[in-house]
């Protein structure tokens, strides 16, 4: 089987922000829906960094936000109070929400008052990891419910009030996957290109009714949740894939990821203060890449009309140039000091 991990964030949250406006408000948001992950260990971590952020969002623009933290199982809503302190109870309140579940989904848009949303961001994901023998049809379709259901629920419980009105922004977290695929995450991959391809779709249809849609599309985000997810992921067996494979998948490709999320991974509060530039723009746009440092390798695809410049790159920095790819990835962990990572946060 293959590994199941939770990527930034995971469906069993959402964070709604509800910002009450004046008529003369140049932004003209009411309310804003950020999924966020609470469940257990480093992934924790990840939902209280950015939940912390989203709360210092409501201090940055002056203006009062009452908060509505949305969960799966609220019996998990002890570090989610404890990371919001003296908002808990004032500025932020909880609800239940399965974005899995039709019923769920329309419950929780029902509750909020007129069902008035301005802003939507889809933040629900949860990855797949391994070799796609190992991988049983029930675990692909598990992560398309969440990665690419959930989020078409979500669109579509809004989207009619958004197009009524005129006006509404939905933000949806995506990945560089989504652009560029990468070996042994073909599944979670897949997910984020059906969302991209659905979401590039949608964009046109909305803009005619004043109704901006954005991606934001991280690379990889670097948390001790990823590191531990790495080494369990290496003692695993992998039933179905052939020895070489999974000497591939151990040996070769686990080495080269940890490498690559240590010299270019970005921070939870990285995504989220890019999310926080997009919202906050008047004329959003549709991608936005967190990681300047992944805009060459997605240009390489785009360059490139046969796909063949960047499946033969991506195959000879893993298989041929290891040893090199290490190197790199160490030099340019040494020059990429929390200074420069933090001039990487794109958009600008």
């Amino acid at each position: 089987m293959g590994c199941t991990y939770n990527g930034v964030c995971s469906s069993v949250v959402a964070l709604f922000l509800w910002q009450q406006v004046t008529a003369g408000d140049a932004y003209g948001k009411t309310l804003m829906l950020l999924p966020l992950d609470v469940g257990s260990g480093e992934s924790v971590k990840q939902c209280i960094n950015i939940v912390s952020l989203s709360l210092s969002l409501s201090l940055s623009l002056s203006l009062s936000l009452p908060v509505i933290a949305t969960m799966r199982d609220l019996k998990k809503k002890d570090k989610l109070v404890e990371a919001a302190g003296d908002a808990y109870g004032k500025t932020l309140m909880l609800l239940p929400l399965d974005v899995c579940s039709d019923e769920s989904v329309k419950q929780c848009i029902n509750s909020v008052k007129d069902r008035h949303i301005d802003i939507l961001i889809n933040n629900a994901g949860v990855g797949l990891l391994g070799p796609v023998e190992s991988i049983s049809i029930e675990e692909m379709k598990r992560v398309f419910e969440t990665n690419f259901f959930g989020v078409v629920r979500m669109i579509k419980e809004v989207m009619p009030d958004m197009k009524k009105r005129r006006a509404g922004h939905v933000v949806v977290m995506s990945s560089v996957m989504g652009l560029q695929g990468v070996v042994f995450n073909d599944v979670y991959t897949a997910s984020k290109f059906a969302m991209e391809g659905f979401c590039e779709s949608m964009a046109v249809q909305l803009l005619k009714f004043n109704v901006h849609l954005s991606m934001i599309e991280p690379g990889p985000v670097h948390t001790e949740f990823e590191t531990k997810m790495m080494e369990d992921v290496a003692k695993m067996e992998y039933p179905g894939a052939d020895a070489d494979t999974v000497r591939y998948f151990k040996d070769v490709y686990l080495p080269s990821s940890k490498d690559i999320f240590e010299a270019m991974g970005q921070t939870p509060e990285d995504i989220a203060k890019c999310t926080k530039k997009v919202i906050e723009s008047r004329n959003p746009r549709f991608r936005n890449l967190t990681n300047s440092l992944y805009t060459p390798i997605v240009a390489m695809k785009y360059a490139d009309e046969t796909g063949g410049l960047s499946v033969n790159t991506f195959y000879n920095l893993l298989f041929n140039f290891g040893p090199l790819m290490h190197i790199t990835m160490s030099i340019l962990k040494c020059l990429t000091c929390s200074c420069l990572r933090r001039r990487t946060i794109s958009p600008n």
